[in-house]
């Protein structure tokens, strides 16, 4: 199995633009644009990093530069995490969601199919999409790469030092409200959604995903998974990865 983790270290092909969609410093989102006319389907990205501040969204630049060649819009944001002002449950949350407003008002000004909106979270972004799908139903799809899906049991499982405790101010016997709110497996999700995790994933468990869409699919969700048995947590936002053709092909078909 191949290492994709010099993904957070390379520097990805630029972006378009740098726009801003609030007040904070860290409230800004990269746009890329394909070739042609359009309208084109547009993909968010919410980037990964256990929501902490030390890892911000250049890396993610590799899966949205793929996909905007692929054809579709890309818009790659930044938004407040732990260790900024204001960042952490909920203000993250309320980041990602005035993000993906912003982006549906560029409809207006870019060549962006607003009725094909998808929104695609990295480990702990999948939780940032998934939860935003939860709470507006207007995208097409949401895509979970590697996320970190139910957060109850990522407390338990005390994934990187315990950072769903410090994204969400305390432990489920301390804020439950927020684990109501902010988790995947609680929420209903009326979206269709793609859950794709590596077999071999030692930062994100697999079994997290499995259990998850066992959930999903018992409550008559829309969802797919896609299993990826030679990737690990990295190779699913690295455009050079074995995975790369399996993942980008099957958000094709969502859009």
């Amino acid at each position: 199995m191949q290492n994709s983790e010099h993904v957070l270290t390379d520097t990805p092909p630029p972006a378009d633009i740098r726009l801003n969609y609030g007040q904070d410093q860290f409230q800004f989102g990269d746009l890329r644009l394909p070739q042609g006319k359009g309208p084109f389907p547009s993909a968010m990205l919410v980037h990964g990093g256990f929501w902490r501040a030390r890892y911000d969204l250049q890396h993610a630049g590799f899966l949205c530069a793929a996909l905007t060649k692929a054809g579709f819009v890309t818009w790659n944001i930044e938004y407040r995490r732990v260790g900024n002002p204001g960042g952490g449950w909920p203000g993250s949350f309320e980041d990602v969601t005035s993000a993906y407003q912003f982006l549906r008002q560029l409809a207006g000004k870019y060549p962006i199919d607003a009725k094909a909106v998808v929104v695609i979270g990295h480990s702990a972004g999948g939780q940032l999409a998934l939860a935003l799908a939860a709470h507006h139903n207007s995208m097409r799809a949401a895509v979970s790469l590697a996320g970190v899906v139910d957060l109850r049991r990522g407390w338990e499982l005390h994934l990187s030092n315990d950072a769903v405790a410090e994204f969400l101010g305390g432990p489920p016997e301390q804020v439950p409200e927020h684990y109501d709110e902010a988790s995947p497996a609680g929420l209903d999700i009326h979206c269709k959604q793609l859950i794709v995790h590596g077999v071999h994933d030692d930062t994100v468990p697999v079994e997290m995903s499995r259990a998850y869409v066992r959930q999903k699919k018992a409550k008559g969700e829309n969802i797919t998974f896609l299993e990826l048995p030679d990737s690990g947590h990295y190779e699913l936002i690295d455009p050079n990865s074995a995975a790369w053709p399996k993942i980008t092909d099957a958000i094709a078909k969502l859009a």
